[in-house]
């Protein structure tokens, strides 16, 4: 499967660099789009110095971690976002008359690298607040913040099949599903506890958006010393049961658009 995955990024990569001025322009696109919100944050917390206890690092580094999984989940499951393209013109009918698997041709029918500038600018942003020097670090919070990058951008990942899923359904994709992944990319700048102990339970126990940032987040910038809340981001991977249960379904109804 990842022999297949790795050819699949290869020829996307050569693909999209074939046009190299082009391809400058759009990562730097990105990193500009990414850079401004980024600079309304800061000088926000220049006037106001905290949000609800988080203090202007602890936000930056908030913001940081999910900018930078967020991108780095739309670079890799971009394929799952044309997915809905490929229902309607009946692509996905040829899809299925191939030996590898559905699931595995749509996440390599795309990778989307003029996200490599969100993912700079994410990277930048969190070498940044941590040469700051106004955290104290240790290897298990090191192990955290890698972890909390890693499973968010699963989580997106997820969010993304799901939306692709439910175009089995819809043959056009759902616009409301921008609420959760380009909205929750730019909610979770922030901690999610700001917008309210209802939104703050939506998000634990419905979407678990906040299993992979509040909690372990409490940990990493001290304001909690339990090391468990760092093993909360592990219990957001369950969303993928239901997530893929849907995928199977609309696979095992699929009616072609005869297109």
């Amino acid at each position: 499967m990842f022999k297949i995955l790795r050819h699949y990024f290869k020829l996307n990569w050569q693909a999209q660099w074939q046009y190299p001025v082009s391809m400058l322009l759009l990562i730097m696109g990105q990193f500009l789009a990414t850079f401004v919100s980024v600079l309304g944050i800061y000088f926000m917390l220049e006037r106001f110095h905290s949000v609800q206890g988080f203090s202007k690092d602890e936000v930056l580094l908030c913001a940081g971690i999910f900018t930078f999984a967020a991108a780095l989940a739309e670079m890799l499951a971009r394929g799952f976002d044309s997915f809905p393209q490929m229902i309607a013109n009946g692509e996905f009918d040829r899809v299925l008359t191939r030996p590898q698997s559905p699931l595995l041709q749509v996440i390599g029918s795309k990778f989307e690298f003029s996200r490599i500038g969100r993912l700079i600018q994410a990277a930048l942003l969190l070498v940044f607040v941590i040469e700051r020097g106004k955290m104290v670090w240790s290897w298990n919070k090191i192990a955290t913040l890698f972890i909390m990058i890693l499973t968010a951008s699963l989580l997106f990942s997820l969010l993304y099949f799901l939306s692709a899923s439910l175009s089995f359904f819809t043959i056009q994709g759902l616009e409301i599903m921008n609420i959760f992944t380009d909205g929750g990319r730019e909610f979770g700048q922030y901690p999610f506890s700001i917008y309210g102990k209802k939104i703050l339970k939506f998000l634990t126990f419905i979407l678990p958006l906040a299993l992979v940032q509040y909690y372990p987040f409490l940990y990493l910038v001290g304001k909690s010393n339990d090391w468990r809340l760092a093993l909360f981001t592990f219990l957001s991977l369950v969303f993928a049961i239901p997530v893929y249960g849907v995928w199977r379904f609309g696979l095992y109804h699929y009616q072609s658009t005869g297109s």
